[in-house]
């Protein structure tokens, strides 16, 4: 189960840093800018072939990928060193002599590329295994026998619209209204096959234990399947709508974090990603695309912060050239990148020891 899971996870997170780096690689040919390398894994180099003037890679270290763009360094930024046949067309082809919306474009084409996949993949679960929506509709999933809804002749997958004349919309109203009228004769709407009828039913003051009063068990919930053309509709709303969790989520974090001196809860590093993977697997393959597609969201949302060293780092360098009209010295924004790298590799040192004692105490990373 280790071997697989280890497998799993590997292979998922490289799925969704190639798809990060297919968004830059394609953005950066699309806009002319010369591409050098587009590694698969990360050095050293296993094997390679050029094609054109892109090496294609396969390196050592099997997790994820890179490209290379002539003419970028750390801060994106950069220079070249003519030699041979290269020109100065070969230099205006270089990332850091690119204006700044292309520039822009390239690092932002890494985190679209996520949050497209994630899309991809809901709308997929959405037109096969369908979506769970809370609805007014209050079904009942199943009837226990001997108890008052079985002799009144109420039956699984009926629906109730009201009782004693007061219309139920959530599972919550009916138990607060049922508790209401104990030992006493109700009234229940209910809708069946299309047809709307009256039962009297008396829901019991003492009744075995998970039956209830009327010995039925409701739902609110429905599973709804949206067809192929919907999906990425819904499948869009959706993916914002987790996205929007997780910043707001990061932001609570770091806010606790930094308030209060709470320590993370549900944060997770490699370890702790990799337990989540085993144990979606471990469910079924929808439930091991669902984590792929709120993984693919995390690292959209993460590459976009304004931390140095990730792709809102340098973002947001660009966008302070846009507004003072002026680069900011390479130099400085390399130290700022650094500086980034090295407080994340940090964190992810510490944040993988605990992921460790967490799996050690036999704990998820999805436990409270």
């Amino acid at each position: 189960m280790l071997f697989v899971t280890i497998v799993g996870f590997v292979l998922i997170l490289s799925i969704l840093v190639i798809i990060h780096e297919l968004g830059h690689f394609i953005t950066a040919k699309k806009l002319g800018i010369k591409v050098e390398e587009f590694g698969f894994g990360f050095p050293p180099r296993v094997f390679g072939i050029k094609r054109g003037e892109t090496l294609y890679s396969i390196n050592l270290l099997p997790v994820g990928g890179f490209v290379k763009l002539y003419g970028e360094d750390a801060a994106g930024g950069g220079s070249v060193k003519l030699k041979g046949q290269e020109s100065l067309k070969d230099k205006k082809r270089a990332f850091f002599a690119r204006p700044a919306w292309q520039r822009a474009s390239v690092i932002l084409a890494g985190v679209f590329m996520n949050f497209v996949l994630a899309i991809v993949i809901i709308s997929y679960l959405f037109t096969t295994q369908g979506v769970a929506i809370p609805t007014d509709n209050i079904k009942i999933v199943d009837v226990a026998r001997d108890a008052p809804a079985y002799s009144s002749g109420l039956k699984s997958g009926d629906e109730i619209i009201s009782l004693n004349s007061k219309k139920i919309t959530s599972v919550e109203e009916f138990i607060s209204t049922t508790k209401e009228h104990l030992g006493q004769p109700v009234v229940l709407e209910v809708k069946r096959d299309g047809q709307v009828f009256d039962l009297t039913v008396a829901p019991r003051e003492n009744y075995p234990k998970g039956e209830g009063p009327f010995g039925i068990a409701i739902t609110n919930i429905e599973v709804k399947k949206y067809k192929w053309f919907e999906a990425p509709f819904f499948g869009t709303i959706e993916a914002g709508k987790f996205s929007f969790l997780i910043v707001q989520s990061l932001g609570s974090t770091l806010f606790n974090l930094v308030a209060h001196g709470t320590k993370p809860v549900g944060v997770a590093g490699p370890v702790g990603v990799a337990q989540v993977v085993g144990q979606a697997m471990s469910v079924s393959v929808n439930a091991t695309l669902w984590v792929m597609a709120l993984l693919s969201l995390n690292l959209a949302v993460l590459n976009i912060l304004p931390i140095p060293a990730l792709d809102g780092g340098r973002l947001f360098f660009i966008i302070i050239e846009l507004v003072t009209r002026r680069k900011v010295n390479p130099k400085y924004e390399n130290y700022a990148h650094a500086a980034g790298l090295f407080i994340l590799l940090g964190l992810m040192v510490v944040i993988t020891f605990f992921d460790i004692i967490r799996v050690i105490a036999g704990k998820s990373i999805i436990a409270p």
